[in-house]
């Protein structure tokens, strides 16, 4: 699943780290940023995006009035300093709601919120994927798949039954085509299948006799999709 974002906020420092936020997640893409609620409100009634990360304390036009003046078909994620416009969020049936300053580890469940929310309105989780080796494509079904290793210019694909598959396709390229299924991205050289995992300690994931770390880059986003 990739999803189509916009950032409604008028601080720049708030601005840039909502920005790196975003940018951890491979299949969440800004499609525009504004720091005028207005603005926002014009490209919205013309343009189809999935989640608004939406300041309230905007100047002229707030972020409450922006949602008060659209037909809503988007997840909203609301953003402010002060706790007082809890109960409006609310009556509004915003998705989530975050005091500011927030943590990476807040946001995240945030975003998984929405985006469970999308899914619902979607289609149901992948089963299979294809993937290049060789000189033939392969059906792998995901029931199938344990993890993915990087090995140089390669990646490859640990199955069960011992069964192992070899393709240049990146790890990108995997992320996008997995994203909102149980398979997700731990380290700059793996990617597990939830379901597959034995156990998880201080020195990362178990899988049998095979030792996976964790990476802090993507410790946050893989904790907040095992608590999902």
């Amino acid at each position: 699943m990739n999803l189509k974002c916009i950032v409604v906020e008028d601080e720049p420092l708030a601005m840039e780290r909502l920005c790196s936020y975003i940018a951890r997640f491979p299949w969440l893409t800004i499609r525009e940023k504004f720091t005028d609620g207005m603005d926002a409100l014009v490209y919205l009634q013309t343009q189809s995006v999935d989640i608004v990360f939406l300041d309230i304390n905007l100047g002229e036009c707030s972020g409450i009035q922006l949602l008060e003046s659209i037909d809503k078909k988007f997840e909203v994620i609301l953003l402010t300093a002060y706790s007082d416009y809890a109960l409006q969020g609310y009556e509004l049936q915003v998705t989530d709601y975050l005091l500011k300053p927030y943590s990476f580890e807040r946001f995240a469940q945030a975003v998984e919120k929405a985006k469970n929310n999308l899914g619902k309105q979607t289609t149901p989780e992948k089963k299979w994927l294809f993937v290049k080796s060789a000189n033939q494509i392969e059906k792998i079904n995901l029931d199938e798949l344990l993890y993915i290793e990087g090995m140089r210019d390669y990646r490859k694909l640990h199955l069960v039954n011992n069964r192992k598959i070899m393709t240049l396709q990146t790890f990108r390229e995997f992320e996008q085509e997995l994203a909102g299924t149980s398979i997700c991205r731990v380290h700059k050289s793996y990617m597990v299948a939830l379901g597959k995992i034995d156990t998880i300690d201080k020195d990362g994931i178990r899988m049998g006799t095979v030792s996976i770390p964790v990476s802090d880059t993507y410790r946050s986003h893989f904790f907040s999709l095992l608590k999902g």
